[in-house]
């Protein structure tokens, strides 16, 4: 498929949800615009916790798995969490059984989820992402493909997501392996992402996700040394949320294709300052946390906030 049909088909729709919450994001159509964001609701261990319910009131229109390697990972040492007012650290480590465990343990249990399932995958270098696409490339049961692109490059030094010229090159090289849609989720860390947006989509990205949490560290309360086991961990919730409304704003008008936005979702009127600021769909993480049903509660919000406009302009 060539660049201009891809981001044709991205553009399919106008971005935002219509009158009736549905919602089209390239090539899947969605019953509203709330995603989960990766690795903030575990939809396995969620079934074996609420059974077969789970299946018939799922939280999320499409879901996005945790983050895949090629090799299996344990994670972080702990403690990986720290709350603070207005959001929490976490040091999490990217734990995950590797892409032939996820293909053999998970992606079947995730096959059974009422909704498209959008697989999260992140490699240390290009060839390593290239596997991870090429794995799900044919595999039905998967809609479409986030990369994450916040690790460095162990070839160049650079942050792939960081830098857009190797955005660029990991899209080329990742590109022409599949036609199922690739999300470039771009990383904080960067200090223009909207030139790094628009190198993705240049390269041939259907769409792009942000914002990914902030880098932080927690102190000790007693040594005063790194409370995490990781040191260091992402920032996340309400404490973010404006950068996360300035980021989204900013690449939306730098790219046609379509924005998933995300950081410190935790109302349908937080949901709705994304989407007027560009986004096409909105990534809920923190609060699920707290409120394992938060997708279903914010899309029932949004939807309300949309008919009461609606009324008013009537």
């Amino acid at each position: 498929m060539s660049a201009p049909a891809r981001a044709s088909r991205a553009r399919g729709s106008s971005h935002g949800p219509a009158p009736d919450g549905r919602t089209s994001f390239c090539g899947l159509e969605l019953a509203h615009p709330i995603v989960n964001g990766s690795g903030t609701f575990d939809a396995i261990a969620a079934r074996r916790t609420f059974g077969d319910a789970l299946l018939t009131e799922f939280p999320f229109a499409a879901f996005v798995s945790k983050t895949v390697t090629v090799e299996p990972r344990q994670g972080n040492p702990p403690p990986r969490l720290w709350e603070q007012p207005g959001g929490m650290l976490n040091s999490i480590g990217l734990p995950n059984r590797g892409l032939r465990g996820f293909l053999e343990h998970d992606l079947p249990a995730l096959a059974e989820l009422p909704v498209p399932l959008v697989v999260n995958v992140m490699g240390f270098t290009r060839e390593e992402v290239a596997t991870l696409v090429g794995g799900f490339a044919e595999r039905e049961e998967v809609a479409a493909l986030e990369l994450n692109v916040s690790c460095p490059n162990v070839e160049t030094g650079l942050v792939m997501g960081a830098d857009p010229g190797e955005t660029a090159a990991l899209l080329a090289r990742v590109r022409p392996l599949t036609t199922k849609p690739l999300i470039v989720k771009l990383t904080p860390n960067a200090s223009a992402p909207g030139s790094v947006a628009e190198a993705a989509e240049s390269a041939g990205a259907d769409a792009v996700s942000l914002v990914n949490t902030l880098r932080g560290m927690a102190a000790h309360p007693r040594s005063g040394g790194p409370w995490l086991g990781g040191v260091t961990g992402g920032l996340s919730g309400p404490a973010i949320r404006t950068v996360a409304l300035a980021a989204v704003r900013d690449v939306a008008r730098r790219v046609t294709i379509p924005v998933v936005g995300m950081g410190g979702v935790g109302s349908g009127g937080d949901a709705d300052d994304l989407l007027r600021a560009g986004a096409t769909l909105v990534g809920v993480g923190t609060e699920s946390f707290r409120d394992p049903a938060a997708g279903t509660r914010i899309a029932a919000e949004l939807a309300g906030l949309r008919e009461k406009e609606s009324t008013v302009r009537g």
